[in-house]
């Protein structure tokens, strides 16, 4: 008969599962074979993924393992592409129920394009997707018009948008209501305070936290694994090391509009179909953009998309 557990801990070569929803982790390594049978990405298990195992002759330990022998095909998940011209890819976590991106307006100043890749990705791969817009006690009386020009900006692109603190308080109960019996993804670039929201959403855990890079004013990276934690709300949240790049996965470019849901909405409309929104004449989306109906960020990330594909072709 075989066992099921659930992928909470990746550092490598080595694993600990649990056998949701109870909490009782255990390690495991990974039988060969079944690193072959998933050579499309860098790592054939991921956290989040329901693989079977075989238990060892005596008590399972760190010297004395589980093995995993398969791995259950996943609900959904998010990977990502080397930025470095490289085809390898990266599954960054499974089988979840949403992903919670956090950012930061200024220290580290944000990147939209990264947050645009993050969130096609999520939409391609149909995982509900919340932004966290972090530390906002550091900036929000001096810049108030970024902080709502911002929202403005992605509460119009159909997501929600929560504000938060973890100095004040502010907005940590709403993401904690969100995380509920949930298995969350909690991602982001580097420095944008995603393990110290963690031990604010449950104080009971302890993530690594970090400091910023004076030099570049870029995150240093704090967490150099991929752990799940159980949360007293009674979720489960899937902390990741900070991402200093994200490059689209199987898409091909004529698809990519179809994940922004605001040119989605408009796309019907144009003269022409297929339209690839740049230079054809009658292009419902170009004329939202010029009304600023799609916003010129949006709108550019999407540009930016398409000069990437090229790269990779």
């Amino acid at each position: 008969m075989k066992k099921e557990a659930v992928v909470i801990r990746n550092a490598g070569s080595h694993f600990y599962l649990s056998r949701l929803p109870e909490w009782n982790p255990f390690p495991a390594v990974l039988r060969g074979r079944v690193r072959l049978k998933r050579s499309e990405s860098t790592n054939p298990v991921a956290v989040g993924d329901k693989v079977q195992y075989e238990t060892p002759d005596g008590d399972i330990s760190e010297e004395n393992p589980a093995v995993i022998t398969g791995v259950t095909d996943r609900s959904n998940y998010i990977i990502r592409r080397s930025t470095n011209l490289s085809r390898q890819s990266h599954v960054i976590a499974a089988n979840l129920d949403q992903a919670l991106i956090c950012v930061s307006l200024f220290f580290p100043e944000i990147k939209l394009p990264f947050l645009d890749r993050l969130l096609v990705t999520c939409e391609v791969y149909k995982i509900p997707a919340v932004i966290v817009l972090n530390k906002v006690d550091l900036y929000r009386n001096e810049a108030p018009d970024a902080v709502r020009y911002f929202t403005d900006i992605y509460a119009g692109a159909g997501y929600r948008v929560i504000q938060t603190s973890t100095l004040t308080g502010e907005g940590i109960d709403e993401v904690r209501e969100l995380c509920k019996g949930k298995l969350n993804l909690l991602c982001g670039e580097s420095g944008v305070g995603k393990s110290s929201l963690i031990k604010a959403l449950d104080p009971g855990l302890s993530p690594k936290t970090g400091d910023i890079s004076e030099a570049h004013l870029q995150g240093k990276h704090t967490t150099s694994l991929y752990e799940m934690y159980r949360m007293d709300c009674g979720g489960f949240v899937i902390d990741s090391p900070g991402l200093r790049g994200f490059g689209l996965v199987d898409l091909e470019k004529e698809e990519i509009y179809k994940y922004f849901p605001e040119m989605l909405a408009t796309g019907d409309k144009c003269r022409f179909i297929p339209c690839t929104h740049t230079h054809e004449p009658g292009c419902a989306v170009k004329e939202a953009v010029e009304k600023r109906e799609i916003s010129p960020e949006r709108y550019n990330s999407y540009l930016g998309m398409l000069e990437e594909d090229k790269k990779f072709r």
